[in-house]
């Protein structure tokens, strides 16, 4: 069977279910800083560069204390590019000053980069990776 070859541009926009929608909005607009383009009632969509990113709270499907795990089938993390080492140093220093569960800077030899990986508070990985 022939491939569909797909033709996108890139990614529109991401979505990540949270369990609590106030906690996770103020955890990515007041402390990580991203800026808020759209807000309706239990959604948040917030710019990471050009990609869109949408906050939904729970629903009633959602499982009563479920928090992210990235060794289940579906996201694993996000990572968002990094373009100076200086921003990388400084992310660091904030994510400690917020309390933000982080690894500190590391490297990945399988592609040569250094970055740091923390957590929302559903603990969503995230990883601030240099380009």
């Amino acid at each position: 069977m022939k491939a569909i070859n797909i033709r996108t541009p890139g990614v529109h926009h991401l979505c990540l279910r949270v369990s609590n929608y106030d906690r996770s909005k103020d955890f990515y607009l007041n402390k990580l800083g991203f800026q808020q383009i759209l807000e309706k009632p239990n959604l948040c969509i917030f710019l990471a560069g050009g990609t869109p990113i949408a906050l939904r709270g729970p629903d009633e499907s959602t499982p009563e204390n479920d928090i992210f795990n990235p060794f289940r089938v579906g996201l694993d993390h996000l990572a968002i590019g990094c373009e100076n080492m200086a921003f990388l140093q400084e992310m660091v220093e904030a994510l400690d000053k917020h309390q933000i569960e982080n690894t500190g800077i590391k490297h990945d030899e399988v592609l040569d980069k250094d970055y740091i990986a923390f957590k929302d508070p559903d603990r969503i990985s995230w990883e601030y990776y240099m380009v």
